[in-house]
């Protein structure tokens, strides 16, 4: 016993040493990073501004009053006084000679010009020359202009203070402020030095009391204009009761100058809106408020604001446009400005008049009834800026032309003549793209690649069509459903896949009847495609024949509809190219139906024909931070026109049988997809993300065709599990005679087999990610903080498949919940990201342990996660990697 104790002592104090030396090391190595910034190599007598604070506003955004700020601090860790990017610059710079780099620019450039003059008379040798050149100098340039290669990627230059930058930013906010209607409204500032000449400036705000509107008034010279103007006050910017903002006053400038717009003032301007008085009136005049003649509270401050709409100088109203001749000239002999580069040009173009519109198609066979349907100018009707734009959206969203320009001229009687212009793209067109993917799995990896070709023609039948085929082959690692008998250690096998695929696009919405013209107005689209997929692997070779028919419109930039009238599916699928391995799988196949799964039925030959109805709200726009939206939601139904047999006869038709024949499906499946983002900075993001979805077979199977279903797991779902290896519920990845199956190669370690995917009936799931620039190398690196939770599950109780049904009083302790980091790579045009994920909450860690003969609860299973066995523990780091955002 005494033993015993000696043992336990000695490694607690082992603990405390362990733990202490740890401590200092963290600290010195703090202290000695901080000290990598010189103070020799800085400004004598002058200080880095590393951090910035707005304090005291409660009304405005802190983020508004920080985009004031011009100056940059440099960037720290974790807030202490690290600066890494500012070492690394100084780093470059004790290594940069700027007259060294401006001597080399200048001697290329000579080089440059005087091989270029040389070669004068030969375009084709002078074009190669330009490229071969164009690379150096543009690296030459960079070099003397922002630095070498460690300044510009991971290097940031020294921010130094100046108090004049603190007082004239301080100015500015105030100012802000005022214009937010805090017009008594303080600023300040104080600073905090650092350590090693480094200062922090807070930025102190006082917003006292705001002034709220009371009285708007508008005095409108032009009547007709007056008249417009007061129809449309339940959409101004400016309402009695809200606090000022000149924002809104600018707004209301904006909105009014669009309204005229739309009524025919062609040269209305927000100049002629001026604001001729703004009153404030201190403790909203306290006799009104006593006397029971104005209400609120007496300490309330109001403004009262007159606007008013003046007449162009001598006139004495505004002048109204109508459209006059409208002209469509398309030829490819015009630039972006609308000029012809042939003179004479329209003489020689073949003339069409529909509409009252002059079409001049430069001799292509081009539907004028198509073009009339997407120009919203009609001659004779009054100028509207909303039919001016709404027409050039909609022939651009034709991607039948390089540019579209609308051009008008004022002519005689106020009669606007309007001519559009358009260059087409090149009738026929082919590219080639190929790529890159790879597989990581327990700590290895597993490359692959694809390579695809696209031919494409533009105005196929003369109706505006576009018609593309592509030719797609891929071989890419994939972990199989079985692990290889001769080798129990293989668990990932070479897929390879070889798909065809032709599309039919038309810029209009198929359909007998007038109904078809109502969606005119919404860049309405009919989309007919045919496809076939092939995929070849060691367990089993599957091949996919489909036939889609798609209605696509948009009624704003925001909001998309897509009715999908015809789906059909023929799936044919085999045993693969490996004989051991595709009976080992079948077998499993065959086990899983014993145990309640359908999985076996994917693997069939069977068919499948559904229609669906999408909605999609987005307003995210790529590049931009800023506060956004996404929603999409599904509703489908499958086998619909089945119903109208019984399922024996459909047997009978299809010669159905348990293991033979074609197999059939009756579903109905929704999914409702949300995402929200918020900026916190310029480039911090904190974006949420929530999905579910239920699928419910119905007919003889009780099932819906496999790519129906839902799965969790993978790079865009719950990335602490492997791809569509999570679930359903809380059941085990695998089961062998009632127990959980572990990894053979990490057995004593207790790691799960993921090697089955899981389908569910349902799904619920969520993410959180904090999302911020890290630096700049080649592409903009960002790192991310997230933490994900969800499961899929049945709708079906299953006596062979316990806890994998849904439950009210089960569901809460079978969500999954995994956390990571990840890093993306931005390079403008993709995103190559690289997710690590482990597990926090586990719903399948609780069995019965043959070791001790006790039930083993580890669900909670974060503290099992180890950076010593990143690969082979029981919480393993699981790799994901993905093009694009997860969301």
């Amino acid at each position: 016993m005494n033993n015993v104790k000696w043992i336990i002592e000695n490694g607690r104090r082992s603990h405390r040493r362990h733990h202490y030396s740890f401590y200092i090391i963290h600290c010195a190595l703090i202290f000695s990073l901080s000290g990598c910034l010189s103070s020799k190599k800085l400004r004598t007598n002058e200080y880095i501004l590393t951090a910035q604070t707005v304090r005291g506003n409660r009304a405005i955004p802190t983020e508004s009053l920080e985009s004031l700020i011009p100056q940059k601090p440099n960037r720290r860790i974790l807030a202490l006084p690290i600066t890494p990017p500012l070492w690394f610059y100084q780093l470059g710079l004790s290594r940069y000679n700027r007259e060294e780099a401006l001597r080399a620019l200048q001697a290329k450039t000579n080089e440059f010009e005087q091989q270029s003059q040389q070669l004068a008379d030969q375009p084709q040798a002078l074009k190669k020359l330009n490229r071969k050149y164009g690379r150096k100098l543009k690296h030459l340039r960079l070099k003397a202009e922002e630095g070498n290669w460690l300044m510009r990627n991971l290097g940031e230059p020294p921010s130094y203070f100046a108090e004049s930058d603190a007082k004239a930013n301080a100015t500015k906010m105030q100012k802000y402020l005022a214009d937010k209607g805090f017009f008594n409204a303080k600023t300040a500032y104080s600073l905090d030095t650092l350590r090693r000449r480094q200062i922090r400036v807070n930025y102190l705000i006082t917003e006292n009391e705001g002034f709220y509107l009371r009285n708007i008034t508008y005095s409108i010279a032009d009547p007709r204009v007056d008249s417009i103007v007061r129809q449309s006050f339940d959409k101004s910017r400016l309402q009695t009761g809200e606090r000022f903002d000149f924002d809104n006053m600018a707004g209301e400038r904006v909105r009014i100058e669009s309204l005229l717009r739309d009524q025919g003032y062609f040269t209305f301007s927000r100049q002629y809106i001026r604001a001729t008085d703004v009153d404030t009136i201190r403790r909203g005049n306290d006799r009104r408020f006593y006397d029971k003649l104005e209400p609120g509270d007496s300490t309330r401050r109001n403004v009262d604001i007159a606007l008013q709409i003046v007449n162009p100088p001598g006139k004495s109203a505004h002048p109204i446009y109508h459209i006059g001749d409208v002209e469509v000239r398309i030829s490819p002999d015009i630039d972006a400005s609308g000029a012809s580069f042939v003179q004479g040009v329209a003489t020689a173009l073949d003339t069409v008049r529909r509409n009252g519109i002059t079409y001049l198609l430069g001799g292509r066979d081009i539907s004028a009834r198509l073009l009339d349907s997407k120009i919203h100018i009609r001659q004779g009707e009054l100028y509207s800026q909303t039919n001016y734009r709404e027409t050039q959206r909609q022939l651009f969203l034709l991607n039948q032309f390089k540019f579209v320009n609308l051009n008008f001229t004022d002519t005689t009687r106020r009669q606007l003549r309007t001519l559009i212009t358009a260059s087409p793209l090149d009738k026929y067109e082919a590219t080639a793209e190929g790529g890159l993917t790879g597989l990581l799995y327990q700590g290895q990896s597993y490359p692959g690649g694809f390579g695809s070709l696209v031919f494409r023609v533009r105005n196929m039948f003369g109706g505006l069509e576009t018609f593309e085929t592509s030719v797609r082959y891929g071989i890419e690692a994939q972990t199989g459903f079985v692990n290889d008998p001769n080798n129990p250690g293989r668990a990932v096998y070479s897929s390879q896949e070889l798909g065809i695929s032709s599309s039919l696009i038309f810029p209009q919405i198929l359909f007998p009847g007038a109904l078809r013209f109502r969606f005119n107005p919404y860049a309405p689209r009919t989309q007919v495609s045919l496809s076939f997929n092939n995929t070849f692997r060691p367990d089993f070779r599957r091949s996919l024949l489909r036939a889609t028919m798609a209605y696509n419109w948009q009624t704003t930039p925001a909001k998309q509809f897509s009715f999908l009238i015809a789906d059909i599916n023929l799936i044919n699928a085999g045993p693969g190219n490996s004989k051991i391995i595709s009976d080992v799988f079948q077998a499993q196949l065959d086990s899983l139906r014993k145990q309640g799964s359908t999985v076996y039925l994917s693997f069939r030959r069977s068919i499948s024909s559904s229609f669906s109805f999408a909605y999609t709200y987005n307003t995210n726009t790529p590049g931009q931070n800023r506060r956004a939206n996404f929603l999409r939601a599904v509703v489908e139904s499958g086998g619909t026109t089945l119903n109208f047999f019984t399922d024996s006869q459909l047997r009978k038709f299809f010669n159905t049988t348990d293991s033979t024949g074609l197999q059939f499906y009756k579903y109905l499946r929704f999914n409702v997809d949300y995402r929200h983002y918020i900026p916190l900075r310029t480039r911090i993001t904190l974006a949420f993300r929530v999905n579910t979805g239920l699928v419910y077979g119905y007919g003889s199977n009780r099932t819906a065709p496999y790519e129906k279903l839902f799965f969790a797991g993978g790079s865009n779902s719950i990335r602490a599990w492997l791809p569509r290896r999570l679930g359903p519920g809380s059941a085990w990845p695998q089961t062998a005679d009632g127990k959980p199956v572990f990894n053979p190669d990490y057995k004593d370690q207790e790691q799960f087999l993921y090697t089955v995917e899981k389908p569910g009936d349902m799904i619920i799931e969520g993410s959180a990610e904090l999302r911020g620039r890290l630096f700049h190398l080649g592409a903009d690196v960002n790192g991310a903080i997230f933490v994900d939770a969800g499961n899929v599950w049945t709708i079906s109780n299953n006596a062979n498949r316990p806890s994998t049904a849904f439950a009210l009083n089960t569901f809460i302790p079978q969500i999954a919940v995994g956390t990571g980091v990840g890093l993306r790579f931005d390079f403008s045009f993709f995103v190559i990201r690289f997710d690590g994920g482990i597990k926090v909450w586990d719903p399948a860690r609780q069995y019965f342990s043959e070791v001790d003969g006790k039930i083993v609860d580890k669900r909670f299973i974060l503290p099992e996660f180890s950076l010593s066995k990143l690969s082979s523990g029981p919480n393993p780091l699981v790799i994901n990697f993905g093009i694009g955002y997860p969301f």
